[in-house]
């Protein structure tokens, strides 16, 4: 179980909400609504003494622990050595010893046979997104908060992580994205943020009632038919 509580900073206000451990959630909102850093108070990588992990005090669990409990992917791929290769950056996913076996079955899995010996630094922006996704599967912590991870790919690849969200290869996901149609696909939890506050958590079926959409996206989108048309 994952529970903030009574949490505000300069750009967040108030936010409590508990996710139970067989819940995943979408996080959604504007530009500037506060998602990021919401995402990284829960993972402690801003500081606090409001978020729990099984009732347990995040800021009191010592770093190892951590890491295997909760794990944030950024919104981008940060390649500290340009001339580490595909296969040398996921090895360093393990928490411990390094399983090969499993990274080859990664690196199959998302079909990327062809970059396994290649470096991360000439990757396209999508291919890099997939890097984090194979990165987070190895890592295999309890919970992992996804921040905008399906920018920059394409219509066949955002099809390839859709199942893997739906799968069972991952644990409990937070998932940030401004793809609503990923958002109502999934039919995981919502919770939406306007101006650092919460103005809905529940469920995806009462989130994406037209007057839900309406009232938090202006008319710009509604749902026909069971699928989501934007009025342009």
């Amino acid at each position: 179980m994952l529970e903030i509580k009574n949490y505000s900073s300069f750009i967040l206000n108030d936010i409590s909400f508990k996710l139970e451990e067989n819940e995943n959630l979408i996080i959604l909102g504007q530009n500037g609504a506060g998602k990021s850093t919401l995402a990284k108070v829960l993972s402690n990588l801003i500081n606090n003494n409001q978020v729990f992990l099984d009732n347990e005090d995040i800021s009191s669990i010592d770093d190892l622990k951590r890491a295997k409990f909760i794990n944030y992917i950024p919104p981008g791929l940060t390649i500290f050595d340009e001339y580490i290769t595909l296969k040398e950056f996921l090895e360093l996913s393990f928490v411990s010893t390094v399983d090969n076996q499993k990274v080859s079955n990664i690196i199959s899995l998302l079909k990327m046979e062809k970059l396994k010996d290649k470096f991360c630094k000439s990757f396209s922006s999508g291919e890099k997104q997939l890097v984090l996704l194979a990165s987070a599967i190895i890592h295999d912590a309890k919970i992992t908060i996804f921040d905008e991870l399906t920018a920059n790919l394409d219509i066949n690849r955002l099809k390839d992580v859709y199942d893997i969200f739906k799968s069972d290869l991952l644990n409990q996901k937070i998932i940030i994205t401004h793809n609503l149609d990923l958002a109502y696909a999934l039919k995981f939890k919502i919770l939406f943020l306007k101006d650092g506050k919460i103005e809905f958590f529940g469920s995806n079926e009462e989130f994406f009632e037209n007057s839900n959409l309406e009232k938090f996206y202006n008319k710009s989108i509604q749902k026909v038919n069971n699928h989501l048309v934007v009025n342009l």
